[in-house]
Parts: structure tokens; C-alpha cells; sequence
């Protein structure tokens, strides 16, 4: 079945997006205000798309035309961000704080959840994150009058002690992290312990073969 995006709407080339590119990592991002004033929302359109320099990208849709939400606006007013990986255990309260609450009002504090100062950045961290990525802004794309692509670099990543196997080495235990990711529809979600091993063929192996 062919799909051409010139000749169907905006909301069904969404819907095709979301339910064929999956699971996809979820950007728990903390952010700030001028006035010091915390916001926390997720965003499952994100990856990382460079390791040097370290970037990862965002991309953030407005409620409606002229309102870029609040993490935009923040991010475009401080240049500063922290993006928190989703564990199964704080799925829930990653939920709440994707509540289309109004503006000023504290999702952290919705959501039972506590923060801790970033090591490098103005923008707190959520506490009960296993994985935080302080960023500060690299670049923005903006695509219309509400949506933008925030581009971040990678200042410091705060990994949660048990997950760390060797420090020295800079290897993690993905298990313990036991991430979870976006997939269709409203509310559908995947987690990573169906897990399996293939390693890459060299290409001496390859041109080897009997």
C-alpha cells in the first residue's frame, strides 16, 4: 500500500509516522524560565543524531499556531535544557507531566517526582531519572510559526550508579536502565527487555564465507 504524502492530510502523515517509526526514545525535557519558573514534558519525536560533537534533537509542535509550548519558549529564552531517559518505573509520572496543564503550573510537583541541581547548567534534573542529559542549545530549526527543531549539545550525562558497569570504560548496563519507547496511537508504549544479540560481520568474514 502506497501512501503519498503530497495528496493526504497533515494529522494522517502524522498517524503514519508514529505508528511505522518505532519504538522511539522519549525526551523527558526539563527546562527554566527567565524567572527561574521549572517545566517538565516529554517529546518522543528525539534522538541522537551525532557523537561529535554530542548532539541530540528534539522536535517540539506548538498547542496551536503561535504557541511553540513552554519547553520552546524556555529553551529559545535560556539556551539551556536537560533531557531525562524514561525508565519503566517513572512511566507513569512521565505521563502526568504530559498533562496540557496552563502555563505556571509545577508538573514536577503534579507528578510526585523530585529535582537536583544539573552539574554544569542552570536547569535542574528530574531525580528519579536513571539517565540525564544536560544540554545547552547547539541550533534551532524552526518550521512554521509552532513547531521547531531544538538541536542540543551534550555538556554532562548523569547515569544512575547502579547502571554504570565500568566508569573507567564508560560502559553502561542497558538492562538496568530498562528504558521504554513511544509508539502509536494515544497511549501505546514498548519497553527493551526482549532483547537480542547481533553482532556486526566484519567484511573479512563476509568475503570468507564457504
Amino acid at each position: 500500500m502506497l501512501f503519498d504524502f503530497d495528496t493526504i492530510s497533515p494529522q494522517d502523515r502524522y498517524k503514519l509516522l508514529v505508528s511505522t517509526v518505532g519504538p522511539r526514545p522519549i525526551a523527558w525535557v526539563v527546562t527554566q524560565d527567565a524567572k527561574g519558573l521549572v517545566n517538565a514534558a516529554p517529546f518522543s519525536f528525539f534522538n541522537a543524531i551525532s557523537g561529535d560533537p554530542p548532539l541530540v534533537i528534539i522536535g517540539i509542535g506548538g498547542r496551536k499556531p503561535g504557541d511553540a509550548k513552554d519547553t520552546g519558549n524556555n529553551i529559545r529564552e535560556t539556551g539551556q535544557f536537560v533531557v531525562n531517559m524514561v525508565s519503566d518505573a517513572n512511566a507513569q509520572a512521565m505521563n502526568v507531566t504530559a498533562i496540557d496543564f496552563p502555563p505556571g503550573v509545577d508538573e514536577i510537583a503534579e507528578a510526585g517526582l523530585t529535582t537536583v541541581p544539573s552539574s554544569k547548567i542552570k536547569v535542574p534534573r528530574i531525580a528519579e531519572s536513571p539517565v540525564a542529559l544536560e544540554c545547552e542549545r547547539f541550533m534551532n530549526i524552526d518550521l512554521g510559526v509552532d513547531r521547531t527543531l531544538v538541536i542540543g549539545k551534550v555538556l554532562a550525562v548523569h547515569v544512575r550508579d547502579d547502571a554504570v558497569l565500568n566508569a573507567e570504560r564508560c560502559y553502561i548496563d542497558n538492562e538496568k536502565l530498562d528504558l521504554i519507547g513511544r509508539l502509536h496511537g494515544a497511549g501505546w508504549y514498548s519497553r527493551t527487555r526482549d532483547r537480542f544479540d547481533l553482532p556486526r560481520i566484519a567484511l573479512a568474514d563476509w568475503t570468507s564465507r564457504t
